[in-house]
């Protein structure tokens, strides 16, 4: 039966191949610019944590304030999050002492968790659900949760025999599946959307990881800042050239 519902449009982008691949760029980016700020500048994971939770907490409430969907705020607040779940990530697996097993553990909780009560008060935790305040403040919450549950995971299997490199190829296999599993089964299209977005984090925090870390540890020992610079370019380059829809939802869902 045909459905007459109205339409209208979310704040945020509609799922396409070069939102996946801002998104990999953008954890990318979280991971070497995070580690800029509380290892190269030495300002610790608790004061760099601090730094980019005020960002992001800003950046929320301007994301909630506005009117309609912008590409520009939607990234910043995207890599607002990566940035601050990489050092909250750090913080709570190596300051803490709880190990990349005890951080990646208490960290699914926390994004289960937020699923769980997003459905709970709204029905959905579909990303078209995003278009009044409560579902933008579940959504953004439960993306932090993911982008800090990405990082300790990430670290903790390339901590392991894999590598970096080793590593990425997991993650990088793991989405390719879950690609297959979205054209060739009738897998929940949102399960899906959640679980390539948790495991895009970990992909980017291996491969950030690759750009950054010594060349004894299996990295390419590159200039923090200068791998955040040329990644933020392209960040920026692919959101002004690639136009980006918002996605949209029905009055009826």
């Amino acid at each position: 039966m045909p459905s007459f519902a109205s339409s209208t449009l979310t704040k945020v982008p509609a799922i396409s191949l070069s939102f996946w691949i801002i998104k990999i760029l953008a954890t990318t980016f979280g991971e070497t610019a995070g580690d800029t700020v509380s290892m190269s500048m030495n300002l610790g994971y608790l004061v760099g944590t601090g730094i980019f939770a005020t960002l992001l907490i800003v950046l929320v409430a301007l994301q909630i304030r506005a009117r309609q969907f912008h590409p520009l705020l939607y990234w910043a607040t995207i890599i607002a999050s990566t940035t601050a779940g990489t050092t909250l990530a750090d913080f709570v697996t190596r300051s803490l002492g709880i190990g990349y097993p005890g951080g990646s553990l208490l960290l699914l909780g926390a994004v289960l968790t937020s699923l769980a009560v997003w459905h709970r008060a709204l029905g959905t935790i579909s990303v078209s659900s995003v278009h009044e305040p409560r579902a933008e403040i579940y959504y953004w919450l439960t993306i932090t949760f993911s982008q800090t549950l990405g990082t300790a995971l990430g670290d903790w299997v390339a901590d392991g025999s894999l590598g970096y490199l080793g590593a990425a190829v997991v993650f990088g296999t793991l989405l390719a599946l879950l690609a297959l599993a979205l054209y060739r089964t009738s897998v929940s299209r949102v399960a899906l959307f959640w679980a390539a977005f948790i495991l895009t984090r970990p992909l980017g925090a291996v491969v950030g990881d690759f750009l950054d870390k010594p060349v004894a540890h299996g990295g390419l020992e590159l200039s923090r800042a200068g791998a955040s610079f040329v990644l933020g370019l392209a960040i920026a380059t692919l959101i002004l050239a690639i136009p980006q829809r918002a996605a949209e939802t029905s009055a009826a869902e």
